[in-house]
């Protein structure tokens, strides 16, 4: 077992970098599973969830794939593909299950704090678009787990759901919608705080922000060394653990580059920052009730999925749309402009390259985003709510995305869009890259890596019934389990204080 050691010898058995989301659901796992370990978490800001966690910095929120049409991509012979989505689905089920353990053992004392019921809703214009979403709808009522979405053309229902969106349209448009009452709104921002406040608590756990980890390397006695910087203070420190996390978002591939692993040779980072427009109308704030996804530009990347949002940011409802993509080399918000070119080492600089070659189109889209004028992004804005003015929206910097490049036989490189756990193959090290739908689907990705670098702790009865007790539907499929999949959702609909769902 992973027992604790004397940390006046090594230090903590487990180090987070990066104080996000995914190193709060990771250390919160890791504690419940083995009381004992001593945990060390280094973040390079002053608070936690400043970055990609944070709501105002965050693409996307409650990802669930009931209206994102980027995970349902219509396929050569006209069929829509919902593997992806049907996936998402489920795994943002598990992240329900536990919140609500969190919330059921007063971890997370008030579950309206994070997560709010707010619908979702996918809409689109036009012949061809229309037909699309009409097929989409028909295949994904093919899964339980999109029980209860309706669908409409009608005007007058579409003017029902979402009264802005249809507010002096064009009786004439052809337009879709898909509706879905059981959606949520999620600020991880909020609930990585929450997490990291009882991790601070508990006996063992150490948060030092303003510090930055500057190198890590693997010793001969099996341990990594890791050299961290005191921002505030310039003093430099060293310790060492056992097991190393590296959930520092934008921050991880430079971090992943300077281990020097064998399974992060190849990997490479395309970062996109991105903008919003922030209603300032009360009046209007009020009048939306709604995520309202469309469909992307040609050459846009998922994560600019265009959408009228409606947000709950500490107890305040917020209204915003967007986002507008832009290209930075920063890794971060509050990164350097050095950590592209930084970045490019020889063992990544062909994938890159051949990545880059590939997705001209992208980079022409990004080109034309970062040259728009106030103009151009009301008129996007007025294809979702016609009577938008731009005196009652403000310009807001979201965060920044780094999407993964890594190595193809038959291409290079290859650009991918979500999220990559690479890790050592003694599960020593471990680190997150990608973005979305990466907050939503958090409690999956820490579970996948728990069987990467905790194999033999995992396969003990004492882990396997914690989780079970975490998760209630550990080591089942909810996909292939309808009875199980329903019994949960009003469990952790009830529990998360959720809007109850109609039942069949």
């Amino acid at each position: 077992m992973f027992r604790s050691k004397s940390t006046s010898e090594t230090g903590p058995d487990v180090v987070l970098i990066g104080a996000g989301i995914m190193s709060a659901t990771l250390g919160m796992l890791l504690k419940e599973l083995e009381p004992e370990l001593t945990i060390a978490i280094y973040e390079r800001l002053d608070v936690a969830a400043a970055e990609s966690s944070d709501a105002w910095n965050n693409a996307g929120t409650g990802h669930s794939a009931f209206c994102e049409l980027n995970y349902t991509p219509q396929k050569p012979d006209g069929s829509v593909e919902i593997k992806k989505a049907v996936n998402i689905a489920e795994q943002f089920e598990v992240s329900r299950q536990f919140w609500s353990y969190l919330v059921e053992n007063n971890i997370v004392s008030h579950p309206q704090e994070f997560i709010q019921s707010i619908p979702h809703m996918s809409f689109v214009w036009g012949e061809e678009n229309v037909e699309y979403l009409r097929k989409r709808y028909k295949s994904l009522q093919q899964c339980h787990l999109f029980q209860g979405m309706e669908y409409a053309e009608d005007h007058q229902q579409l003017r029902d759901w979402m009264p802005l969106v249809m507010q002096n349209r064009d009786p004439q448009q052809k337009v879709a919608a898909t509706h879905m009452e059981m959606g949520t709104d999620v600020n991880f921002g909020a609930l990585t705080r929450a997490l990291f406040k009882h991790l601070q608590q508990m006996e063992g756990v150490s948060l030092h922000f303003n510090h930055d980890v500057r190198d890590l390397k693997k010793t001969d006695d099996g341990l990594w060394q890791i050299k961290v910087k005191n921002r505030d203070t310039r003093e430099k420190n060293t310790l060492r653990a056992k097991f190393v996390f590296i959930g520092a978002g934008g921050g991880s591939l430079p971090l992943l580059e300077k281990s020097g692993i064998p399974e992060g040779k190849g990997f490479g980072g395309f970062p996109v920052s991105g903008q919003w427009l922030r209603c300032n109308n009360p009046e209007i704030i009020a009048r939306h009730q709604a995520k309202v996804y469309g469909k992307a530009s040609v050459g846009a990347p998922p994560m600019s999925v265009p959408h009228l949002d409606t947000r709950m940011i500490d107890g305040q409802k917020a209204l915003l749309f967007g986002p507008y993509a832009g290209f930075s080399t920063k890794f971060l918000k509050n990164g350097s402009i050095f950590d592209l070119p930084m970045s490019i080492k020889a063992n990544n600089i062909h994938p890159m390259v051949s990545a880059g070659l590939d997705n001209i189109p992208l980079t022409k889209y990004l080109i034309a985003q970062v040259r728009q004028k106030p103009e151009d992004r009301l008129e996007a804005l007025r294809e979702y709510f016609p009577d938008a003015e731009m005196k009652d929206w403000e310009l807001e910097i979201a965060g920044q995305r780094v999407q993964v490049i890594k190595k193809d036989p038959e291409h290079g490189g290859i650009l991918e869009f979500g999220t990559e756990v690479v890790s050592a193959a003694d599960g020593s090290i471990a680190a997150l890259l990608g973005a979305s739908p990466g907050a939503s689907t958090a409690v999956s990705i820490m579970l996948n890596l728990l069987k990467r670098c905790f194999k033999e702790e995992l396969e003990t009865e004492e882990w396997q019934t914690k989780l079970k007790t975490m998760i209630p539907s550990y080591g089942q499929s909810l996909l292939n389990n309808p009875e199980l999949t329903l019994k949960l959702r009003k469990w952790t609909t009830n529990v998360l204080e959720l809007k109850q769902m109609e039942t069949a």
